[in-house]
């Protein structure tokens, strides 16, 4: 029997209801989420602000900054840069609170180690 055929038996008795019900998973699921919407609630108006702008306020985009560089151009790259800025820190947020938390709760679950042969490690540390 492989690996990933043990972490399956290993996780088939697991009652993920009951997990979800666990301090850890809530703290989980809050973190999780107390990030994600109001940033998701940003990210949206600031796109449908620019949509909007380039929509009706024309002769506002059109102002040349430099050359032939408008406000428009600017805000439309300011929409990757702001992706890749929430982007980047989701990262780094998810790398701090809530891989630590999710990993505990795997290793629970998983309940055990394999060795590299894929027999159980009954010596692991849980």
């Amino acid at each position: 029997m492989g690996n990933e055929a043990q972490a399956q038996d290993a996780t088939a008795s697991v009652d993920f209801q009951e997990v979800q019900q666990t301090e850890r998973f809530k703290t989980l699921r809050k973190r999780h989420r107390s990030f994600v919407f109001p940033m998701a609630v940003v990210f949206l108006l600031w796109y449908f602000a620019y949509v909007l702008l380039a929509d009706y306020a024309v002769e506002f985009m059109s102002i040349k900054v430099w050359g032939n560089i408008n406000v428009g151009l600017i805000l439309g790259l300011l929409q990757f840069v702001t992706t890749f800025g929430i982007t980047a820190w989701y990262v780094s947020y998810s790398n701090r609170k809530l891989d630590p938390i999710a990993a505990e709760i795997r290793n629970e679950i998983e309940g055990h180690e394999f060795d590299k042969d894929g027999n159980v490690n009954r010596g692991a540390a849980k």
